[in-house]
Order: C-alpha cells, then sequence, then structure tokens
C-alpha cells in the first residue's frame, strides 16, 4: 500500500513538472517571438526612412529644381507686371440686346479709323475691326484689346467677309498720296474689289452701309467751293488716278447695291483731316510740318505754297461720321471744315507753334496737286444739323503734344495713354 501511494506521488510529482516546463516553455517562445517582431518593426522603419532620404544625387537635382521654379516665377511676375490691369478699359455706355449694334469698322486700326472705334465703343455697342495693317497700327487700338465689346480681325477686304454685322463704316484704304501712289493697283482693288465684297455683305447681312469717300473726287476743282453736285475734274491717268478714280468707282457701287438690292447706303466726302494718330510718314501736310518742326529740319512745301487746304480736326469728322450714319439721308454728304487756308499759313503756324525756327523751304510742285480745296457744307448742316466745332489752333496744339510724345519714345513701354477722352476737344 506504501509502494502503491509512494508510486502515485512520482507521477503526480512528474506531471507538475511536465505542465511547468511546458508553460515556462510556451512563455519563453512567446518572448521571443514578440522580440522578433521587434526587431522586424525597427529593420523596416530604418528601410523607410532611408527609402525617404535623399540621395546626394537626389538632393543636387531636387535643388536644381527649386532654384527653376524660383527662375520661372520671377520671369512670370515681369509679364504680369507688363500686362495692363484688368480694370483698365475706359468706362463705357451700358446698352441692352435692344439697342447695341454689332458694328463693323473696315481699316479700324488707322488713323481715322480708330477714333471712329472709340467712339462707337464709348457708346456701348460691339464693334468689329478689319484691317490688313497697311497703314494701320494695333497701338491705335490696343486700349480695347481683350474688351468683351471688341473683336480684332486681321483680315484684307479685298478678299471675302463672312460676319454678321448691323452697320459698316467702309473705311478700308490708303489715303496719303505715298501711301496710296506705293501700290497703284492694290489701292484701286480696295476701293472696287473691297467695296464690293463690303457691299455684299451689307446685302446678304441687311446692314447699314457707310461709304467713305473723299474730296478728292473733285480732284483739282474748277468750282470753289465744292458743293455735292460738282462732278469733279480728275485726271483719270495721273498719279492720283488710283485713288481718285477709285473712290468715284466706289460711290458708283454703292448707289448701283442701293438701286438694284436695295442696300441702305450712305456716302461721305471726307475733307482734309489731322490730329493725333496721324502716320507719321504719310506725306500730309500737318504731319510732315509737326516732325519737321519738331525735328528742327527745314518745313518743305512743294509748289508756291499758295494752294488752299481746310482741316478738320479728327473728332470732327468722327462726329459728322456717325450722325451721318444715323440720319436718313442718302446723298453724298461733304464733311469737312470750310474754314481755308494757304499751305504758306500752315507751315508758319505750326512753326510758331512748336517754336523752332525752321526754314520754309520751297520744292518743285507736286503732279496734279488740287490748288483749292474748301468744302460746301451747307448739306451737312442742313440735313444732319452738322458742322465743325474745334478751332484750327486747339487741334494742331493736341497735334503736336501728340507727336512730340511719339519722337521721344526710347522703349515700347512709352506711349501714350490710350484714353479715347485724351484726344477729344
Amino acid at each position: 500500500m506504501r509502494e502503491l501511494f509512494g508510486g502515485a506521488c512520482v507521477v503526480s510529482t512528474l506531471s507538475v513538472l511536465v505542465l511547468y516546463y511546458s508553460l515556462v516553455s510556451s512563455e519563453v517562445a512567446d518572448m521571443e517571438h514578440i522580440v522578433d517582431e521587434t526587431n522586424m518593426g525597427d529593420m523596416h522603419d530604418k528601410e523607410e526612412r532611408r527609402r525617404r532620404e535623399p540621395s546626394g544625387l537626389q538632393q543636387l537635382e531636387l535643388n536644381e529644381a527649386q532654384e527653376k521654379i524660383k527662375l520661372l516665377e520671377s520671369k512670370l511676375a515681369m509679364l504680369e507686371s507688363r500686362l495692363p490691369p484688368t480694370t483698365s478699359y475706359p468706362d463705357i455706355k451700358f446698352r441692352t440686346y435692344k439697342d447695341r449694334r454689332r458694328i463693323l469698322v473696315t481699316g479700324g486700326a488707322g488713323f481715322v479709323g480708330s477714333h471712329l472705334v472709340d467712339k462707337l465703343m464709348l457708346d456701348g455697342h460691339e464693334v468689329f475691326v478689319v484691317d490688313n495693317y497697311f497703314t494701320g497700327s494695333k497701338r491705335n487700338i490696343e486700349q480695347w484689346l481683350g474688351h468683351e465689346n471688341f473683336e480684332m480681325l486681321h483680315h484684307d477686304i479685298v478678299n471675302p467677309l463672312f460676319i454678321e454685322v448691323d452697320q459698316i463704316y467702309h473705311l478700308a484704304s490708303p489715303a496719303s498720296p505715298p501711301h496710296y501712289m506705293y501700290n497703284p493697283v492694290k489701292t484701286i482693288k480696295t476701293n472696287t474689289v473691297g467695296t464690293v465684297n463690303m457691299l455684299g455683305l451689307a446685302k446678304r447681312t441687311k446692314a447699314k452701309i457707310l461709304i467713305a469717300s473723299t474730296s478728292e473726287v473733285y480732284g483739282d476743282p474748277e468750282v470753289h467751293p465744292q458743293p455735292e453736285t460738282y462732278w469733279g475734274h480728275v485726271n483719270p491717268i495721273g498719279p492720283r488716278a488710283c485713288y481718285d478714280e477709285g473712290k468715284r468707282v466706289a460711290e458708283t457701287l454703292a448707289y448701283a447695291y442701293n438701286k438694284q438690292s436695295g442696300v441702305d447706303v450712305r456716302v461721305a466726302r471726307i475733307f482734309n483731316t489731322y490730329g493725333p494718330r496721324m502716320h507719321a510718314n504719310d506725306g500730309r501736310v500737318v504731319s510732315n510740318f509737326v516732325i519737321q518742326a519738331l525735328e528742327k529740319q527745314p518745313i518743305t512745301i512743294y509748289g508756291s505754297g499758295e494752294q488752299t487746304r481746310s482741316f478738320q480736326y479728327v473728332s470732327d469728322l468722327v462726329s459728322g461720321l456717325v450722325t451721318l450714319m444715323a440720319s436718313n439721308y442718302t446723298q453724298p454728304v461733304n464733311i469737312g471744315n470750310p474754314e481755308e487756308k494757304s499751305i504758306n499759313t500752315f507751315a508758319s503756324m505750326i512753326r510758331d507753334m512748336v517754336g523752332g525756327d525752321s526754314d520754309i523751304v520751297h520744292l518743285p510742285a507736286v503732279e496734279d496737286d488740287p490748288q483749292k480745296r474748301r468744302p460746301d457744307i451747307s448739306r451737312a448742316k442742313a440735313e444732319l444739323n452738322w458742322e465743325p466745332k474745334v478751332p484750327l489752333s486747339k487741334g494742331l496744339a493736341k497735334t503736336v503734344e501728340y507727336f512730340r510724345k511719339e519722337l521721344s519714345r526710347t522703349k515700347h513701354s512709352d506711349r501714350n495713354s490710350g484714353d479715347p477722352a485724351e484726344y477729344l476737344l
């Protein structure tokens, strides 16, 4: 019995030892597993940090990229500084769809055209300018570029144009002797083929069209002053014929389209005009004399200087064109200033105004140069209630100021403000 009890105790003791050993082994294994996981985590973290930390080559490339970004940012800031502010547009009249017109101005980047564009834009209309930049300049209309009511089309009207408009001011044509004589065939095509294209556009869209004719249709007149009923005295094969006869044909085309197709036409016979934005090399009296006086060069007069001209300031002309377009009068109308002066008198006035001591030099007379030019504006007064308002002295002073600024320019940013009100008198 004692032996049996002793054997049972031994077995129990062994069982307890085996159980204890099992528990200890399990805890040790768990601890080893935790340690292994900890070590693996540390190794993973170290590898991740090593992956995230750039190498020497990567750091160099990163620094170079940052430098390039800084350089691009500085260039972008410089370009932004050269852009006009988004709020730089002149204030314009608000119009609803009921009275806002879509108006096309051919030659709208030129001297007269750009001033007409200013007036139409300020009046709240949508304006489309078409110009091939032969004598026009984008600087003349840059104050409107980007405006929601303005669109510029680089186009030659000798080629057809398809656009939807309500009114057309057809001003496109070189208008000074050096420019229209430079390519006489192109001048004729502009005033004939180009006019056919614009009249065809007016016919298709049922738009009202104003043809910008000229006092040159009277040639070297034998009637003085010149009324609209005078048929003119033109040399059809002379050096000026490409312009003179081109405009005469343009008038003929306008009234042919009116009679045959019912196109609503207006014809303005424009007399000598001056003012800011005149082309510096257009060879006209005012621009020539002003620039020569400002540069202290001799003032050159072709012929005796006793030939006469009548000059109107550009804002008066623009007012006359807009008034004619708005009227119901369909016959040709002279738009000019009846104040007549000799070329010698103009030269002296401009020299005194500039304040220089330029000599006045007489050169041989130009072929077919008109000896007298003065409009009879009785029809404009009666039918349009229009007459010029700007005195010659005030207009010339503004023109001299403009050319003085132009001649003093030394870089592109030196420019006139582009504010249309700057040139209004």
